[in-house]
């Protein structure tokens, strides 16, 4: 009985080129094997941190107009803002406290000072007295003019006298009455009679000028004086502290019945009817600045927009401050020293590359970027251009449609390569 055929069976060997080509293969399938083991392990090393996709923001790179803005903080204060000072050396009557509202023509302060007082009591009296002498004066002119006057009137009849007479002794020496003599000095009293009206009357004239001058000057004198006089008053009057405008006090410099010297400070006026945005704009943002910038104020619920209507010469504490005039009808329900937010439009970009804006930019200091591709995240330098409240210009390194970690790259520790898990 035969069982199996083992005893048959025998080994027939491979022909030796057989062997070699077997032993080929084997061989690059054990170098392919390296390799892709290789390539695993750099791209384990590569890639030793792994992170959760929720851990990570990532935006892709877009093509647009880019709105340079800065984001700013600032306070609402008042465009005019007087401050009230003493005329003169005086004792100080508060007739408000900070904080009370105001009309314009309202009487702050009533200042009391002596010297003022004695001078327009001064003044005064200086004023009426010359008043008593241009009365004066003009009574002597007219007193003047009445003699002149009256002298010319008799030298004026004298001469007609004289003319009369010569009438007379001419007829008499026609009949043979009266001798030459008479007739001549007859004739003399005639022409004497003459020069003596011509005279009179020239000096009526020169008299009446010179007492009108005489009077005119009187009369300049009170003018001068009445200057003075009102001077005096109006400096008197100034002595009550009145508001120049509606408002409400800011502060108070001075106590009650405090003696204050001259042009000392008592008081600081808000007029709330022209209000202004004090913004203060981080020094890096100073050579951009310009006035006629424009602006958009938030606070609360108020929205408003404005015009950079001054600049500060210099920087302090590294902030600019800034002064914002509303456009148009300056909002309602604002208040003094009122903390508001506002939105500077610096400058205007149109098709450029840009990312949202996030942390990435100060982690990498805006040379380098994570850019996603197929769930792992390769470090690239970039180049960023101009930046704005919400996205920063691309100038190279991207491309659009790439995806790029745009949150905080600190934890990924400068790794050429993180491993991001979807």
């Amino acid at each position: 009985m035969i069982r199996d055929t083992s005893a048959q069976d025998r080994v027939i060997e491979a022909p030796r080129a057989q062997r070699a080509k077997r032993f080929a293969i084997a061989g690059i399938v054990v170098v392919a094997l390296g390799v892709g083991a290789g390539v695993l392990v750099a791209n384990w090393r590569s890639t030793t941190r792994t992170f959760q996709a929720d851990a990570v923001r990532v935006a892709e790179v877009t093509r647009g107009t880019l709105v340079r803005d800065a984001s700013v903080n600032g306070r609402v204060v008042a465009a005019v803002s007087p401050t009230l000072y003493a005329p003169a050396a005086s004792t100080v009557n508060l007739k408000v406290n900070a904080g009370d509202t105001v009309k314009k023509g309202d009487v702050l302060a009533e200042l009391e000072s002596p010297d003022l007082a004695d001078a327009l009591k001064r003044e005064q009296s200086t004023y009426q007295e010359l008043q008593a002498e241009v009365a004066r004066q003009q009574i002597l002119a007219d007193k003047a003019k009445l003699a002149a006057r009256r002298d010319a009137d008799q030298a004026e009849i004298d001469r007609i006298a004289a003319e009369r007479q010569l009438e007379r002794v001419e007829r008499a020496g026609i009949e043979g009455i009266v001798a030459r003599n008479d007739y001549e000095k007859a004739k003399d009293a005639v022409k004497s009679a003459q020069i003596k009206s011509k005279h009179a009357a020239a000096v009526a004239g020169l008299e009446t000028s010179d007492v009108d001058l005489q009077l005119k000057t009187r009369r300049e004198q009170l003018q001068r004086q009445k200057l003075a006089l009102e001077l005096a008053r109006r400096r008197v009057d100034e002595l009550a502290i009145r508001a120049p405008s509606d408002g409400f006090i800011g502060s108070v410099a001075v106590s009650h019945r405090a003696v204050v010297p001259a042009n000392a400070p008592l008081m600081t006026l808000v007029d709330l009817s022209r209000l202004e945005v004090e913004l203060e704009i981080p020094e890096m943002y100073a050579a951009d600045l310009g006035i006629g910038m424009k602006a958009e104020i938030v606070a609360g619920d108020v929205k408003a927009t404005g015009t950079l209507s001054a600049l500060a010469p210099e920087v302090v504490k590294n902030l600019v401050l800034a002064r914002v005039r509303f456009d148009g009808k300056q909002p309602p329900a604002l208040r003094q020293n009122q903390r508001v937010q506002a939105r500077l439009l610096i400058d205007e970009r149109k098709n450029v590359l840009m990312l949202p804006r996030g942390p990435f930019v100060d982690s990498e200091g805006g040379k380098f970027a994570y850019v996603v591709d197929g769930g792992v995240a390769v470090r690239r330098p970039i180049q960023l251009g101009a930046t704005s409240v919400s996205a920063v210009e691309v100038n190279a390194g991207l491309q659009p449609g790439e995806r790029v970690v745009v949150s905080g790259t600190d934890a990924f520790e400068h790794a050429e390569r993180v491993k991001i898990n979807e």
